[in-house]
């Protein structure tokens, strides 16, 4: 039973109760595992990123006040109805950028030094067939990042560690002009790596395609630690099996989970399910900021970052 005027949230997907409890206070309960009653009463939200929040959740919830998502993606909440009943849907940018930049060149460096063919080399006792597998390098190389929010530009700044030449297209953010590219077509005929940090929409969705990869150089190693249905997988595993293409990694799937591709079997594929963005650090900061936007809108404070309303 609640108080008269204790508040309820609700987790919906795994959220810590003992990271977000002392962030909401006293005055607001947290409960992880929501019954059919929580959701009733339920003011607030925490969701997590592979939790579908659509109208029947909306019409659970008749005195939900606001949404938390723990990260920036919003495809699997209902932004329309939360329009529709001026239900502001939280994200918490920045809390992972550092995780997913690290995650995106931990795939990076997988690929272009062969870790996959090389372990399995070295397990099935073929040592002396290591010259069958080139090891690349990254100093002098030229990466191309697409998307300059904060994870591509701290994706740029890793790379100029390892002595990598950037080049950045976003035709929405202000770019430094001694990394800045004209056009897409540009960063796709220079690179030598690619890695994708932008958001899906219609416009973008497939941006990677025969047209594109026909454009790219040879040998060329593409990494997507952003959305699943940015790449075309059909015509990346063609690219793959005539070397168009060195490498592709991927953190992002469309649907999620996937269903198997014949590019997930390709020696010079690296794959993880979405957790890039999940590190320890990570996952605690974007609770945080999550609960404490939800604080904030109940408490009648104008919360940092919300995706829609506009």
């Amino acid at each position: 039973m609640t108080n008269s005027t204790e508040q309820i949230v609700i987790g919906l997907g795994p959220v810590a109760s003992s990271v977000v409890q002392p962030i909401l206070g006293e005055a607001i309960r947290f409960i992880p595992n929501p019954s059919e009653s929580d959701f009733q009463q339920a003011t607030g939200a925490i969701v997590r990123a592979a939790y579908v929040f659509d109208k029947a959740i909306f019409a659970k919830m008749p005195n939900l006040k606001v949404i938390a998502r723990t990260g920036v993606g919003t495809d699997l909440v209902d932004l329309t109805e939360a329009d529709e009943r001026k239900i502001p849907v939280l994200i918490t940018p920045g809390s992972n950028t550092n995780a997913v930049a690290e995650g995106a060149f931990a795939h990076i460096l997988h690929l272009v030094k062969r870790l996959g063919p090389l372990s399995k080399l070295v397990a099935e006792g073929k040592f002396n067939d290591r010259t069958k597998y080139p090891v690349g390098d990254l100093e002098g190389e030229v990466l191309g990042v697409i998307g300059y929010g904060r994870i591509g530009k701290r994706v740029c700044e890793i790379a100029k560690a390892f002595g990598m030449q950037v080049i950045a297209f976003d035709p929405f953010a202000q770019i430094p002009s001694e990394i800045k590219v004209a056009s897409l077509d540009e960063l796709l005929e220079k690179a030598n790596v690619i890695t994708l940090h932008i958001p899906l929409t219609e416009e973008s969705k497939n941006l990677i395609d025969s047209k594109s990869i026909a454009k790219m150089k040879t040998g060329v190693v593409l990494v997507n630690c952003s959305r699943g249905a940015l790449i075309d997988l059909d015509a990346a595993l063609t690219a793959l099996n005539s070397g168009k293409i060195g490498g592709v990694g991927l953190d992002v799937f469309d649907p999620e989970p996937p269903i198997h591709h014949p590019i997930f079997d390709h020696e010079n594929v690296a794959l993880t399910p979405h957790v890039m963005g999940l590190s320890i650090k990570a996952t605690l900061a974007t609770s945080v900021d999550a609960a404490q936007g939800v604080r904030d809108v109940l408490e009648g404070r104008t919360p940092k970052a919300i995706a829609n309303l506009k």
